[in-house]
């Protein structure tokens, strides 16, 4: 299907209105899954025009998305990723487990971003980092855009190999979300060492239930999340 290719335009906006000289895209993968890491990626891709094709990972086959991705890695000004693990997930919850995710990538990267574009809503991210979040991030800006096609290719890659002792769950397919062959054997083998034991699909499993893990965070013990820049595009 046409799309219409990512653009500097936020970029620019915050170099403008802060000052920012150095900004990183940053996208997740994995938020929805019901085993495995959710993995974060931040780039940073200066204003040079992106590879031919470059747009939300979600959009792009998965042949093309693992040659780009390759190229991608070539073609940033840097990139590093970060993972929040399973039990992570389940010990601090998913809106957490993001932000430590996130915290690992920008990190890892060989200079600190001025300012940070965070794909979607929602700022996970919060202080000292200064955030301006954009809706469908992943395929406006450049720089998020990148961060989500190294990051899915990164932790699709990982689920495979995850799944290399689990085949009837077909993490290589499926990357630990709910397929119906993921479905079928989780109903017939109970969850992997790699499942989130927090998540409500077990309530539909009256057999494994019982594996279920409370909830610490329930009771709102979440970091605030705050130093969200106010503007909207």
């Amino acid at each position: 299907m046409p799309y219409e290719a990512p653009t500097h335009t936020v970029e620019r906006s915050l170099r403008a209105t802060t000052g920012a000289k150095i900004v990183a895209g940053v996208d997740e993968v994995g938020r929805g899954a019901w085993a495995g890491p959710v993995t974060v990626c931040a780039a940073i891709t200066g204003l040079r025009r992106p590879p031919e094709g470059l747009t939300d990972s979600k959009l792009i086959s998965p042949k093309r998305r693992t040659a780009l991705a390759e190229e991608l890695e070539g073609w940033v000004t840097s990139h590093a990723l970060g993972h929040a693990s399973h039990e992570e997930i389940d010990e601090m919850g998913m809106t957490a487990a993001l932000r430590l995710a996130a915290v690992r990538a920008l990190e890892g990267l060989p200079v600190r971003p001025d300012a940070v574009i965070l794909d979607g809503k929602h700022d996970y991210l919060g202080t000292p980092w200064r955030v301006r979040t954009v809706i469908k991030g992943d395929q406006s800006c450049v720089a998020v855009a990148a961060a989500s096609v190294i990051a899915k290719v990164r932790r699709d890659k990982m689920m495979a190999e995850l799944g290399i002792d689990h085949a009837d769950f077909g993490f290589a397919a499926n990357a630990g979300y709910p397929s119906p062959v993921h479905r079928a054997a989780l109903a017939e083998r109970g969850p992997t060492p790699y499942h989130r034991l927090t998540w409500a699909y077990l309530d539909a499993l009256p057999q494994w239930r019982h594996l279920k893990k409370a909830r610490s965070w329930a009771d709102g013990n979440v970091p605030e999340i705050e130093g969200q820049l106010g503007f909207e595009f």
